[in-house]
């Protein structure tokens, strides 16, 4: 096979007579290895009719057919050139799939790596989701476009066994260049290896490369460089998101299976429909690095909507560009990468994109909806067609697992799941002042950092276990009434997702009322929920992996005002919508002074120990934080746990006190939750115009500054900046550590007749440091 670069370069390649209908031979800037074989059917580097490398992949998947002789495998596609292929190739076989990657995935948990020495980007990782994939067959196809010299099947190969220790393997390219040498060191590794190593090529062949071709190629890389002319006008940009839904798997970067194959190949048909109306007759699809899969099954299903379509790709190869008739890379277009790569590689290149379409289909995944993407390779797009149709699908993410303790919080691992990111060695705190100041400028959210930790001393923990012998009784029994409403109106497969961290003390005491009263073992996770951002959405679709979410039922310490209460409702509610799922939206609390719920231990504002307390009595578990500068997408919510305070823990001492009082108080619970079951339990939400009605009497424009109850007041003395504490007459002791904790922090408390909580406690409005008097109290606003 004769190509434009024989005659000037010296690079020549002979072999089968389907060799030339496979491949191109062309330049690439990398010294260690300066020619690319560039493919004619992946929709790689040369735009193809998606239905010539649907044919391809069928070729090749049927000589691998032969090979396995209906024995079952399991196929692993290598980026980012064959991993479109490895797809094609999985789905015709029926086998699952997964291809190796280069993206930096925050999710993701362990994983193989191995090298590809002669590639631009070396650095691959297998991440199959399920550990148990490459496990399901004893025989493993590694699929790729060419086979070179068979160094990347023994590093692929070696790598997998470590923790896949298969014995048989099939390698199926469209093309075999190996020389003689190469392919008895193959055979060599597998004798070693007491493996067997199969290889099937649609093409075999070989390539005389000159040894001073990368010095002769350095001399013309600078033509890497955008050939084309841009046109006077820009194409329009129509832009399509929520096509594609969350559950169909846009690639087989974390595992995928034929039943993703099948949800792919309808969800496509729905998107390609919608394109074909907007489109004219001459389309390109063009897919981006790894993402193949998706792009192709549109671009097919576009292919029988409309008279013109071809696919290709983006690229990370530098190639060199020559445009003279023959050569197959004729035009470039160079841009900054769209995703962080493991190996942090920043340029990436569209070839032959050209000026022979109408219209061109950019798909991406949400990872790539970035600045860089429309300022940059979009921008470049509209100088190329009419119209620019950018399709954005949702980026699968292997769920994160929960964090137990010890490794994380003080609670025993049986306790509770943290649904949460380890935040632990992330500096988050600042003075509670300088949060107070930017929160209600609005110049940040109060989940974005923490407040500086607080650390009682011996005075204020003796008064917090004075507080605890004196109502851990009365705990213990608003416990079992919550325990028993909710196992007679939910049933006894209960899910329980605490909102962390003020509601999971409570989810660790409702499991052990239901072990204690019923012999069950109920599972326990701990969900971040954010006033104004909403609940957790990963952690939402772990629980859904693992569990009926009409079973999970969210649970809480107790409600002030009610405003998370609000905010879960809303939140559920579009989860439910976005993910197709039946979360119930109900909240069940401990106490419900605020009647702002139906299901509740109680409702009176009394003192809930673990209210007097932050992380000492919460499993030593920060606040929750949501901080996109720190988090990144796909991860849980995030939070610290505060090893150094271990010490002075007192969250099993909470949990055991309380514990220890449930055979005192069965009997009552008996009778009180039945009482309370027969009841009108429909909130009322006189709560909340009792804090209108404070508000307006103290003159406060936020109400989200009015915080009732005896577990909010302390939240606000523990964590904010306190303007005055309010307290009903005659309240008494229950009171006693509120009393301490304003005295210390200078906080004037008032008495204040019919107020319907037990106390309030108010945040400084318009708080600035100037507004604080010399004495350290918080002068009025």
């Amino acid at each position: 096979m004769t190509s434009e670069v024989t005659g000037e370069f010296g690079l020549r390649a002979t072999g089968d007579a389907r060799l030339g209908e496979l491949v191109r031979l062309g330049l690439r800037c990398n010294p260690r290895r300066a020619h690319l074989i560039v493919s004619t059917v992946l929709g790689k580097h040369v735009p193809v009719d998606p239905r010539v490398l649907r044919s391809a992949a069928d070729d090749l998947a049927r000589s691998v057919a032969v090979a396995l002789d209906g024995s079952p495998c399991v196929v692993v596609g290598f980026a980012e050139t064959a991993t479109g292929l490895g797809h094609g190739v999985a789905e015709y076989l029926g086998a699952d799939y997964v291809h190796s990657t280069r993206r930096v995935v925050a999710t993701a948990e362990g994983g193989t790596g191995f090298e590809e020495e002669h590639s631009h980007a070396s650095g691959h990782r297998v991440l199959a989701e399920d550990p148990e994939l490459l496990n399901r067959s004893e025989i493993v196809v590694l699929v790729d476009d060419e086979l070179s010299t068979g160094r990347t099947v023994v590093n692929t190969v070696t790598a997998l066994r470590r923790e896949h220790p298969h014995s048989r393997w099939i390698v199926a390219v469209l093309v075999d260049l190996r020389t003689a040498d190469d392919a008895e060191r193959l055979a060599v590794f597998a004798e070693t290896n007491g493996i067997e190593i199969d290889v099937v090529a649609l093409a075999r062949g070989s390539v005389s490369v000159p040894v001073d071709l990368p010095d002769r190629v350095a001399g013309v890389a600078a033509s890497v460089l955008p050939q084309a002319v841009a046109r006077d006008d820009r194409g329009f940009v129509r832009t399509y998101r929520g096509r594609w839904p969350e559950d169909v798997r846009e690639s087989g970067r974390h595992g995928f299976t034929s039943a993703d194959a099948a949800a792919a190949r309808t969800t496509a048909k729905a998107v390609a429909s919608e394109l074909a109306g907007d489109c004219g007759s001459d389309v390109l699809v063009l897919a981006t690095e790894e993402l193949m899969h998706a792009p192709t099954v549109i671009a097919e299903a576009l292919a029988e909507l409309l008279p013109r379509v071809q696919v290709s790709s983006t690229t990370r190869s530098p190639a060199v560009v020559r445009d003279v008739p023959g050569y197959p890379l004729r035009d470039v277009l160079a841009f900054d990468a769209l995703e962080a790569s493991v190996d942090g590689s920043r340029e990436r290149f569209a070839y032959n994109v050209g000026f022979g379409h109408s219209d061109l289909v950019l798909v991406v995944d949400e990872e790539m909806d970035t600045t860089e993407l429309w300022e940059g390779l979009v921008e470049q797009l509209r100088a190329r067609c009419e119209r620019v149709h950018v399709v954005v699908l949702p980026t699968y993410r292997p769920l994160p697992q929960p964090l137990r303790g010890p490794g994380f919080g003080s609670y025993a691992p049986d306790e509770v799941g943290w649904l949460l990111t380890d935040l632990s060695d992330v500096p988050l705190e600042a003075p509670i002042e300088d949060r107070e100041e930017a929160i209600q400028s609005g110049g940040a959210h109060y989940a974005e950092s923490l407040p500086i930790e607080y650390q009682p001393d011996a005075e204020y923990r003796s008064v917090f276990r004075a507080a605890l012998r004196d109502s851990a009784g009365r705990v213990a029994e608003a416990v079992g009434v919550l325990t028993e409403l909710l196992l007679a109106e939910r049933g006894p497969d209960i899910v329980l997702a605490s909102l962390a961290r003020a509601g999971t003390p409570v989810g660790v005491l409702v499991r052990r009322w239901a072990r204690f009263a019923h012999g069950l073992d109920l599972p326990h996770y701990a969900i971040s929920i954010v006033r104004g951002r909403g609940i957790d959405r990963v952690a939402l679709r772990w629980l859904a992996s693992r569990h009926d979410p009409a079973a999970v039922v969210f649970v809480d310490g107790w409600t002030g005002k009610g405003a998370i209460a609000r905010e879960l409702s809303v939140a559920v509610g579009e989860a439910n919508a976005a993910m197709r799922t039946c979360f119930s939206p109900d909240l069940a609390v401990l106490a419900d002074p605020g009647s702002c719920v139906r299901t509740f231990g109680t409702r009176a504002d009394f003192l809930v120990p673990s209210a007097c307390l932050n992380s000492t009595v919460s499993g030593l578990v920060s606040r929750t934080v949501l901080n996109t500068a720190v988090l990144a997408p796909g991860q849980f919510h995030g939070a610290k746990h505060y090893r150094e305070l271990a010490a002075v823990d007192e969250s099993e001492a909470f949990l055991d006190a309380v514990t220890s009082g449930f055979s005192d108080v069965r009997s009552e619970v008996d009778r009180t939750w039945r009482d309370v079951a027969g009841s009108d339990r429909t909130p009322t939400w006189s709560g909340w115009r009792d804090v209108e009605r404070i508000a307006d009497e103290y003159g406060i424009g936020d109400v989200n500054l009015v915080k009732p109850g005896v577990g909010e007041t302390a939240r606000v003395l523990l964590r904010r900046v306190p303007w005055r504490v309010l307290v009903r007459p005659g309240a008494g002791a229950d009171l006693a550590p509120i009393r301490l904790l304003a005295a210390r922090r200078g906080v004037p408390v008032e008495e204040v007749p019919d107020l319907a909580y037990a106390c309030a406690g108010l945040i400084h409005p318009q708080y600035t440091r100037g507004a604080v008097g010399a004495d350290g109290r918080a002068a009025a606003p």
